[in-house]
């Protein structure tokens, strides 16, 4: 299935118009598959996305945070000219690799080990937005406030 039309969803919906924006940037989304990544979930709150960009050093990489957006991008400054190569099968190109963010994700940091960039995530949901336990008050009509005119109908 190449194609999503959203449009019943429109009419019967409001609100959600940015989740159907995302589903239709997915399916339109440029993918070459450079570099290679994993997406791994460690626990409930916290993720890791590891990129592989061997040949690419610290000041080779930037990672850019914009919104619900994470660009990773990678442009190697040593060039390959003069050099005579009987076979190149490392990939050094430059690229652009982007991810969308849930609500709540932030990025917790970086760290680059053995050509692995490791993007660490964590999900930080506000107090407000968790759930908690709402006591239940013991006796008959404890705490109940009869509005004027809530009855007269």
């Amino acid at each position: 299935m190449r194609t999503f039309d959203p449009t019943p969803f429109y009419r019967s919906t409001v609100g959600f118009d940015r989740v159907f924006d995302l589903l239709d940037a997915v399916g339109k989304s440029d993918s070459n598959g450079y570099p290679p990544y994993n997406i791994e979930r460690l626990d409930e709150n916290d993720y890791r996305i590891t990129l592989a960009v061997a040949g690419f050093g610290e000041g080779d990489l930037d990672i850019e945070v914009r919104e619900n957006g994470l660009t990773v991008t990678g442009s190697r400054q040593d060039s390959d000219e003069g050099r005579q190569f009987l076979y190149q099968g490392i990939a050094g190109r430059s690229f652009e690799r982007r991810f969308q963010l849930a609500e709540h994700v932030k990025v917790a940091g970086a760290s680059l080990v053995n050509g692995l960039l490791n993007i660490e995530l964590k999900r930080e949901i506000p107090e407000a937005m968790k759930p908690r336990k709402i006591a239940i008050n013991k006796g008959e009509g404890a705490n109940v406030k009869v509005l004027k005119g809530a009855n007269a109908a």
